[in-house]
């Protein structure tokens, strides 16, 4: 068969990714039946959540504005993932924005009718990441989605500020 380039080796891998979680999603739905398996879902984002701040603040700087780095952060996730991800900063130092003109993510959930589940779970994931930020720095970033793809929007735009 020839070897294989790494980035369609890569591009492989996320598939591979993607389609082990919704494996998982299926068979949640069929052996817990009584479960609302979105439910299981939101609480897999917030698991990851957790995990994504851990990761994210070892990286972090306090003395630095904290929206931008969170941006970045998020950024840089999602294009190691394929993702269609930008940071857009403002002349406030402290707000960002993550645009994400288009996802694969959104393409599945679409794709096997669960578009519902597609906004929620990244919400739920980023807001988590965002609250455990804020108990370990002490701060007070915030996170609103501004726009999404799977309510018909041209992108997702999530919209990263500090109060105070």
């Amino acid at each position: 068969m020839g070897e294989i380039p790494v980035d369609k080796k890569f591009a492989v891998l996320c598939d591979i990714a993607r389609a082990q979680h919704f494996a998982w999603h299926e068979a949640v739905r069929q052996m817990c039946p009584s479960v609302e398996t979105a439910k299981v879902t939101d609480r897999m984002w917030e698991v990851t959540g957790h995990e994504t701040a851990k990761a994210y603040l070892k990286r972090m700087d306090k003395g630095k504005p904290l929206a931008p780095q969170m941006a970045a952060a998020i950024v840089w996730s999602s294009q190691c993932m394929g993702e269609a991800a930008a940071m857009e900063a403002t002349a406030d130092r402290d707000e960002a924005f993550v645009r994400h003109a288009d996802c694969p993510w959104y393409h599945w959930h679409k794709r096997l009718n669960l578009l519902s589940e597609d906004r929620p779970g990244c919400d739920v994931w980023v807001q988590t990441a965002v609250a455990d930020i804020n108990k370990a720095l002490g701060t007070k970033l915030r996170m609103e989605t501004v726009e999404a793809l799977p309510e018909g929007g041209k992108c997702c735009l999530r919209r990263f500020w500090v109060d105070g």
